[in-house]
């Protein structure tokens, strides 16, 4: 700790901070661009001078960058000197003096880090009467639109994407007063992080281009504290809605998981929230299979109610990408013995076996914020940018904390950005790899290995034998993997705090068994290591924590007349098992009810099916990969402009639906009530209850303000409905208003903050007024609570390792592989994800290719017993010979089995393959390899 003195006061900081961290901490205003908290400083933009005086004697001063100087003990400043104030008006006024001034048509207008820091400064008038210098734009992509005119130079766009992110496709060309910010030619910005660019720059250079087509103000805007549902990691997010439609995605702060910065999956991936073609009334179909009629409310639970009460046994089919919430109230719909997780028995074994490591390794699972303290890592069965984004990048900076170790020795500040930088160079802490294919850290990996998921086990295996010869020993492990394992054993007994991650992308309960294994060993040696399983889903932890059978369980009840009656929460069956197995199973049932809120394969087969709530339109809580129970709110009251809607959460169906079936009142219940019960049933999951304030929660006995303070146009949006405004939403179920009316400010900490907003900070830079330290935690703590944690025992070895992998010349072993873009479900529904997506191919070894005789781009198919898909062909020098690669969300039913078939076929009949004699086919013919 410090003290400095700034005007006249003293204050306690924290001496490795700079002034300008120090000062926005004690929440003092010094108006700043180019520093960033998650950056560090470079002292680009000379926007933070302050006066600093050598001592008491000292009544001249000069004039420093409060983000360059450190907050040293006794250091004596001023920010309100005329000469430090009126320095930081000309630099305003230089910076800008390019700036098209275009407030009232710029999309960063009202969210403007530039708007903010020219009102602090002071700067009003508009001097430079000459020719601007302009550039042109360009195209980067469905994600982010360009206006390089805005440019102040700043320099954090590069910084964060190049620097921290790691992308190699923007830059900054030209010098002087010329510089341009873009890629070397237009196209498409290649980074899964390129949408902070957005909440980075602190002008309207980078906006978002999902927001232009549907354009609102900030202040316009109604928000609700969320957390986004397109992955396990448990990102928190503030979705922001106009007109009963989402505009916008913005980063939530939270101080254990996202902190600063989101995927561009979970930032632009809402729009199926919005599509068109949802499911807004209930619908019913006849066993004829005719066109659904739409139904009233009370109509379709009678007839609900009707059907499952003449059910002989109902089943329900749970869902990882719905709340527990729902899920508890859907098992209590069916009881405890017809309970079914929807998800498939592989993925289950897997999700199972890492709750219990959690629990039984000896080792925690550490948040986004800890992963970036450790100071080793090896990854097993882990493509992290494609399956965990966020926590991809984590590792990141775990593996760049070198440099700042480094730095540290030498006594260089960590906040000196390109002191450190350019001290580490390429010196990065270990980091281990082993995946069938090249990965997006490979970059900053020591060593990679391609290898098939049980030699990826073996691996993992052979380390933890080698850190602790208690550990199995692997037999017939090649000389040269043994090595590499004693090798990788070392440098983590070396390591301080080694980080361990695995999880079941590859759908390999070995690979997870063998992290668990190392983490054990490690467990042993050391106390500060940590273990991370990736999960698929964003409840995925939370629904094997609930428990319930798997999906083929549930589908054989129904085909083998064991039950008669299927209810569906949130799950389109078709996405999980082969097309022939789901057919079979729904049209055994005699009645099948689906909750969704998309129309799926699913719903088109259900006799009755219940619109279901987004995450924008009802509150529910999910559990992160880390075990972390985090609640999501209500942005929006779907009926308000759309009255003719009956869109509610699952489990709000759920409840009525019970009702019916018992022949009592369905009395409403509220969210408080279903999470308790949750909690009281399900003894893992009794912290849930603790995850978010109740709905009686008040500050200044006031609830909370969803809308900006200066929201407007309420009375005229539903003008068109009826000229009499009718009052706004009532909210049982959270602390929250449907209005402006509330609290919205940042003197009383709390941990539900609908959106960053306090005076003079109307840009994502607020959240530095709502931390107890900048970049620290929210002052009222961080949102959720941890479920898993490490419990006292004697931890065992896995003892079962598989054998090496061998190619076979009658079959090919399928991996599928996460992916980003276009491997999730719902995010493929928004047309700019779509967009972004790469073409899906097939992946083949290139030494496979060469032996069939096939061609790059070539079109062949992939049959298995279940299901065939027909891709072009992508052949990769590093991939595992034997094995091929198929890309997650075209992959539904293909792989049930590990082994499956593929049939080498030429899309145009009378094209071949070069080097390849292939004879005509016909209907009855196959291309065997």
């Amino acid at each position: 700790m410090a003290t400095i003195h700034v005007d006249g006061k003293a204050y306690e900081v924290d001496g490795s901070d700079n002034l300008l961290q120090a000062c926005l901490s004690l929440g003092l205003d010094i108006p700043y661009f180019c520093w960033h908290p998650a950056m560090g400083s470079v002292g680009a933009c000379r926007q933070c001078a302050v006066k600093q005086y050598k001592d008491a004697d000292d009544t001249k001063g000069m004039l420093v960058m409060s983000c360059m100087a450190p907050a040293k003990d006794d250091t004596i400043i001023s920010i309100d000197d005329d000469e430090a104030r009126d320095f930081r008006e000309s630099v305003i006024e230089w910076l800008m003096i390019n700036h098209p001034h275009d407030c009232p048509v710029c999309e960063e207008g009202g969210h403007c880090h530039l708007q903010d820091m020219t009102v602090m400064t002071g700067h009003d008038r508009r001097r430079y009467r000459f020719r601007k210098r302009t550039h042109r734009n360009q195209y980067l992509g469905p994600f982010i639109a360009h206006e390089m005119n805005r440019c102040i130079t700043c320099y954090r766009c590069v910084r964060f994407y190049r620097d921290y992110a790691g992308g190699g496709d923007l830059g900054a060309f030209g010098a002087h007063d010329n510089i341009y910010f873009g890629r070397h030619q237009e196209g498409v910005l290649e980074s899964e992080f390129a949408g902070n660019l957005t909440e980075v720059c602190p002008t309207g250079v980078f906006t978002d281009q999902t927001h232009s087509d549907h354009y609102t103000r900030k202040w316009d805007l109604q928000f609700a504290p969320s957390i986004c549902h397109q992955c396990a990691v448990g990102c928190n997010i503030s979705p922001g809605e106009r007109y009963g439609d989402i505009r916008r995605i913005e980063n939530r702060y939270h101080g254990e998981v996202n902190r600063f910065f989101l995927c561009d999956r979970g930032r632009f991936g809402y729009g199926y929230v919005n599509r068109s073609d949802r499911p807004r009334r209930p619908e019913w179909r006849d066993e004829n299979g005719h066109e659904p009629v739409t139904l009233e409310v009370d109509a379709a639970l009678e007839r609900a109610a009707d059907q499952l009460r003449t059910a002989r046994r109902v089943i329900g089919i749970g869902s990882p990408r719905a709340s527990l919430e729902s899920n508890h109230q859907l098992r209590e719909l069916v009881g405890d013995d017809n309970f079914s997780t929807g998800i498939v028995a592989r993925e289950l074994a897997c999700l199972t076996a890492m709750n219990r490591l959690n629990r039984e390794t000896g080792v925690a699972t550490p948040t986004l914020r800890e992963v970036e303290a450790h100071d080793a890592v090896l990854v097993l069965g882990e493509d992290l940018i494609q399956s965990a984004a966020r926590l991809g990048l984590a590792v990141r900076q775990a593996v760049l904390g070198r440099r700042d170790a480094l730095a540290e020795q030498r006594g260089i500040p960590g906040w000196n950005a390109e002191a450190v930088k350019t001290l580490g160079q390429d010196t990065f802490y270990p980091l281990f790899s082993a995946y069938p294919t090249a990965t997006g850290l490979d970059a900053i990996g020591e060593t990679t290995w391609r290898l098939a998921p049980d030699d990826i086990a073996r691996l993992g295996f052979a380390i933890a034998h080698a850190i602790d010869d208690t550990a199995p020993a692997v037999d017939g492990l090649d000389p040269a993997m043994r090595d590499e394992a004693g090798r990788i054993a070392e440098a983590l007994l070396a390591a301080q705090r080694p980080l361990i991650v695995s999880g079941g992308s590859l759908g390999s309960q070995a690979i997870i068994e063998a992290a668990g294994s190392v983490a054990r060993a490690l467990a042993r040696r050391t106390r500060q290591a940590g273990l991370t399983l990736v999960r698929h889903e964003a409840n995925s932890t939370g629904l094997a924590l609930l428990g319930g059978e798997s999906l083929e369980w549930a589908l054989k009840e129904i085909e083998a007349n064991r039950a008669d009656a299927l209810v569906i929460l949130e799950n389109d069956l078709y996405q999980r098992l082969p097309q022939g197995q789901v057919d079979a199973a729904l049209d055994a049932a005699d009645t099948v009810i689906v909750l969704d809120h998309q129309r799926t394969g699913t719903w088109e087969h259900a006799h009755l099916g219940l619109p279901a709530a987004t995450f924008a339109e009802g509150d529910g809580t999910l559990v992160s990969l880390e075990g972390r129970a985090q609640r999501f709110f209500q942005v929006f009251d779907p009926r308000y402009i759309r009255p003719e809607t009956r869109i509610h959460e699952s489990w709000r169906w759920l409840h009525v639906l019970k009702a019916g079936l018992e022949r009592r009142s369905g009395a409403d219940v509220t969210l408080d009530e279903v999470t308790r019960a949750c909690a009281e049933r399900h003894p893992a999951l009794a912290g849930i209850v603790d995850a978010a304030p109740h709905a009686d929660y008040r500050v200044e006995g006031l609830k909370l303000a969803r809308e900006p303070h200066r929201y407007s146009g309420r009375t005229a949006m539903r003008a068109n409905l009826n000229v009499s405004e009718p009052r706004a939403p009532q909210d049982p179920d959270s602390p929250f208003n449907f209005s402006m009316e509330g609290y919205n400010g940042f003197h009383r900490p709390r941990q539900e903050v609908a959106f960053a907003w306090a005076p003079g900070w109307n840009s994502p830079q607020a959240w530095n007024k709502f931390v107890d330290e900048v970049g620290g935690h929210l002052r009222a703590g961080d949102p959720g609570v941890r479920l898993l944690a490490p419990q006292p025992g004697d931890y065992t070895y896995a003892q079962d390792i598989p054998s090496a992998f061998t190619r076979r010349d009658d079959a090919w072993q399928v991996v599928v592989l996460p992916r980003l873009f276009g491997g999730e479900e719902t995010t493929l529904r928004a047309a700019p994800i779509a967009e972004r997506a790469a073409p899906p191919a097939i992946i083949l070894a290139a030494e496979d290719v060469q032996r069939l005789g096939l061609a790059e781009g070539e079109a062949i198919a992939l049959e298995t017993e279940t299901g065939r898909v027909e891709l072009p062909l992508n052949s990769s020098d590093g991939f595992p010979a034997g094995l091929v690669g198929l890309p997650s969300g075209v992959s539904a039913g293909m792989v049930s089995g590990t082994w499956g078939w593929l049939h080498a076929a030429i899309t145009d009949q009378g094209d071949h393959a070069p080097g390849v004699d292939r004879p005509p086919r016909n209907d009855h013919q196959e291309d065997r390899p």
